[in-house]
């Protein structure tokens, strides 16, 4: 990259299988106090001054998260969705142009390799991908096409990604979104989806053994927009016709719903299950397609080794725990003092405008729900409240007889 290049604009790439795209901080990072974000996140804004004042803007639907950092994949052709329905975790062959889905591709384990948001037009599929996903999945999907009628086109060079939350609206009234996103059409369908996180999708199945879910009330949508659009929409940003947010308020909101992101909770051992992502991105009855054994048969018959949390930090020593900090739990023992052992890791924090600092973290399936947790992030121990997310006895649902040991008689009647 050099000084001289033009912001959101490629740089290096040629958007090849296997090659990824990159680009230049985006337009908006020019708008007053406005902070890039680091890591796998740079070149969009962690946030422009006021996180907390930004979380309500968001919530009130008058505000964008820049998201132009993320891959955008095209599938065109007319096998395209039966191809993407034998290769994922969700069903695709009811799709309707303009409805929203999410799927993940597994690899033969059941582990996690990548997820997807998905919209289809009528004409081309589009997948919505974290930038660290886009060059390893365009590369694997060109190389699954065998001879079927499909075509894998990276559209990130001409269309980006900008969130934003819809407002809820009295009943009988239509949905608005943001004034002034404009989403594009390139085959006249507006290219915006709707995260299904709202409710059980279709096939799925929730683990989480609450009756009022978090992610009830979480009206998130992506909306695709022509990337030359991103200078002007950083203009409205200044003129103040449209408000924007930065990844750190939506990250809040995000973890306060449950919502696990594939950039954050997913790892290399990482199966559906622990996330409770079978609401959403699994169809439990579909047909077959890779690593679809594990995630019947754990659904089925085992438990996931381990699960997701929500913790509620103890803020009193002012440090937030970054991604992989260590969540250790005590286990007490007749007779002998408390001994403190390593049971997870922190996938993600924030502080909330209104629950204040939490974290979603992965711990060991085993751990009890009243155990007291400690986050070590550095070397501070932060005490942390455990809320429930994927209990204990996620999994096992097939209420299947147990059959007789061997030489063992049933008495009759």
């Amino acid at each position: 990259m050099t000084d001289e290049a033009t912001p959101g604009t490629p740089t290096t790439g040629t958007g090849a299988p296997g090659e990824a795209v990159f680009f230049e901080r985006s337009p908006l990072l020019g708008v007053d106090q406005a902070v890039e974000a680091e890591g796998a996140d740079a070149g969009v804004a962690a946030h422009y001054g006021n996180p907390m004042m930004e979380q309500r803007r968001l919530l009130a639907g008058v505000a964008i998260v820049d998201l132009s950092h993320h891959g955008v994949l095209g599938v065109s052709g007319p096998d395209r969705l039966s191809w993407l329905n034998s290769l994922a975790s969700q069903a695709l062959l009811g799709l309707e142009p303009g409805e929203s889905t999410e799927m993940l591709l597994l690899d033969q384990a059941g582990h996690l390799e990548y997820a997807m948001r998905v919209i289809d037009d009528g004409t081309e599929t589009w997948l919505l991908v974290e930038s660290a996903e886009l060059p390893g999945l365009h590369a694997w999907l060109d190389k699954m096409r065998f001879m079927l009628r499909v075509q894998v086109v990276d559209h990130t060079a001409s269309y980006a990604t900008v969130g934003s939350f819809v407002p809820e609206t009295p009943a009988g009234h239509e949905t608005q979104s943001v004034p002034g996103l404009e989403p594009a059409a390139p085959n006249g369908v507006p290219l915006v989806w709707r995260d299904p996180w709202s409710g059980v999708t279709r096939g799925g199945f929730q683990y989480a053994e609450t009756t009022e879910h978090p992610g009830a009330s979480w009206n998130w949508s992506e909306t695709l927009v022509a990337r030359s659009a991103l200078e002007s929409l950083g203009a409205s940003v200044v003129a103040g016709t449209v408000g924007a947010a930065g990844l750190l308020a939506y990250e809040a909101l995000r973890i306060a719903a449950w919502r696990p992101r594939a950039a954050a909770e997913v790892d290399a051992k990482s199966i559906p299950h622990e996330l409770d992502w079978l609401r959403t991105a699994v169809h439990l009855d579909k047909g077959c397609y890779r690593g679809q054994e594990t995630v019947a048969k754990v659904h089925n018959l085992g438990h996931p080794p381990r699960r997701l949390v929500l913790l509620h930090l103890d803020g009193s020593e002012s440090v937030l725990p970054v991604h992989g900090d260590e969540v250790q739990g005590d286990r007490v023992l007749p007779g002998a003092e408390p001994e403190r052992r390593t049971v997870g890791t922190i996938t993600s924090s924030g502080i909330h405008h209104e629950l204040g600092p939490i974290a979603l973290a992965v711990i060991k399936r085993t751990i009890p729900a009243d155990v007291t947790l400690h986050v070590r992030s550095q070397g501070i121990d932060i005490p942390a409240s455990q809320e429930v997310i994927v209990p204990q006895s996620a999994g096992a649902v097939a209420d299947i007889p147990r059959l007789p040991r061997l030489g063992v008689r049933i008495p009759r009647g």
